[in-house]
């Protein structure tokens, strides 16, 4: 049925470029360029990414964005890279397909042997397994000619793009809610704009209606936290926020199950749960926020929104979750957006303790968070505002598991050649390619 394929090893269809050893010595500041290691792709670049000089970093060790990058070592993958330029580090490989090749082919044939990259790691006797460079010689893929790669990598391609568009637009849905909530809570800008004559009545600011401005008084005024709205009041969390919520789950029943693997650094959505009789740990429901508490994973901003679960279905995860729950009329992704906000992160890591390496804030803590607390008017017109964004996000992120798991399916069918592309030529030419 292939007959018309080849046999060739991975290691003959591209260029492996392995990255550079970064010696402390050579870490420097935020002026520095920062370094990609497999932490960075798969949470991005953060606060805690390593940067070094420009000058340091040979050509071929540079990393730009949409350079196929297999992560050859402990947690093996392959990915395709979103982000500013940036240096390469060790234990990952820069592929670039070799000619007679297609590089987005490469990227998904690549893809199709995870489940053999896995198992070459699993059976190495080091504690840090990796895929050698033999192993790429020793591994045998078929391939097609070059137009049935490009009709191949095209179709699957699409559905990455579609996948990719739909991730973008839920961050900028996200981005625009957790601007919201810093405009209203945290800088208070529709105050000021009035303070400073920037609004007058009958007119608006950029994202916000003129008639709710007349839910904001015209003054700030000093309190402990500095200024804030007038007629305002300085809170503490509990009087805002349920903390870690009593929810029901009987022992043994079985119920959607998120690890901490899962949980998002960025964007409020997991990247997938599973079904798992409960144990033992954090119980929620939809409309809850999930605050990874234990080191790293709190600094490194795992926190997610429920909301992909069942009505009045009960889900679970790790104990080193805490849960917060709004109290109405404040809407539920309030919750969300503080949780994602710096005051409250830089005061939740600071309330971190235990020993080094398994510090974690315990729930008692947040309980001395202060905020002020916004009039009734305020927290709902916030709601009627910031509920749609967040649905949005949501669909958007369901649409792209629903074609995700058609890519997922024909992936392997492709790449075999158990589905075929007829005419590749053809088939390219009808697509302007």
């Amino acid at each position: 049925m292939a007959g018309e394929w080849r046999e060739v090893s991975l290691w003959d269809i591209a260029h492996y470029i392995n990255g550079r050893a970064t010696k402390p010595s050579e870490l420097c500041g935020n002026d520095g360029v920062p370094v990609i290691k497999i932490a960075e792709l798969n949470r991005g670049i953060t606060e805690q990414t390593d940067r070094i000089p420009a000058e340091l970093i040979a050509s071929e060790h540079w990393v730009k964005d949409g350079d196929l990058l297999f992560a050859w070592s402990g947690s093996v993958g392959i990915y395709r890279y979103r982000g500013p330029k940036a240096a390469l580090n060790q234990h990952i490989f820069k592929v670039i397909a070799k000619p007679g090749y297609d590089q987005l082919f490469v990227r998904y044939l690549l893809l199709s042997q995870m489940p053999i990259f896995e198992a070459h790691v699993e059976d190495k006797k080091t504690t840090m397994g990796h895929v050698t460079v033999r192993d790429l010689q020793r591994i045998k893929v078929r391939v097609p000619p070059l137009p049935e790669q490009r009709a191949i990598a095209h179709i699957l391609g699409t559905l990455d793009d579609k996948i990719e568009l739909n991730r973008r637009m839920s961050e900028t849905l996200e981005e625009m809610a957790r601007a919201l909530f810093k405009a209203w809570f945290v800088d208070f800008e529709p105050v000021r704009a009035k303070m400073e004559g920037r609004w007058r009545r009958g007119q608006s600011l950029p994202g916000l209606p003129a008639h709710l401005y007349d839910l904001f008084p015209n003054r700030l005024v000093d309190s402990e936290l500095g200024e804030i709205p007038e007629g305002w009041r300085v809170v503490t969390l509990p009087e805002l926020i349920e903390i870690n919520p009593s929810r029901s789950l009987r022992k043994g029943e079985v119920a959607p199950y998120l690890d901490m693997a899962n949980m998002p650094t960025r964007g409020h959505t997991p990247d997938g749960v599973i079904n798992r009789p409960f144990s033992s740990g954090m119980r929620f429901i939809n409309g809850d926020t999930l605050l990874a508490r234990i080191t790293p994973c709190l600094e490194n901003g795992k926190t997610a929104f429920v909301d992909f679960l069942e009505e009045e279905q009960v889900g679970w995860g790790s104990t080193e979750y805490i849960v917060l729950r709004p109290k109405p009329p404040l809407p539920e992704q309030f919750g969300y957006c503080l949780a994602r906000s710096d005051a409250f992160r830089e005061f939740a890591i600071q309330s971190m303790t235990g020993t080094s390496g398994r510090q974690r804030v315990q729930a008692d803590s947040l309980s001395h968070f202060k905020l002020p607390r916004p009039p009734d008017p305020v927290a709902a017109a916030f709601g009627r505002l910031i509920k749609p964004l967040f649905a949005r996000s949501s669909d958007a992120v369901r649409e792209s598991r629903t074609l995700a798991a058609l890519r997922d399916a024909l992936l392997p069918k492709l790449i075999s050649g158990q589905l075929r592309v007829r005419d590749a030529e053809r088939f390219l030419k009808e697509r302007g390619l």
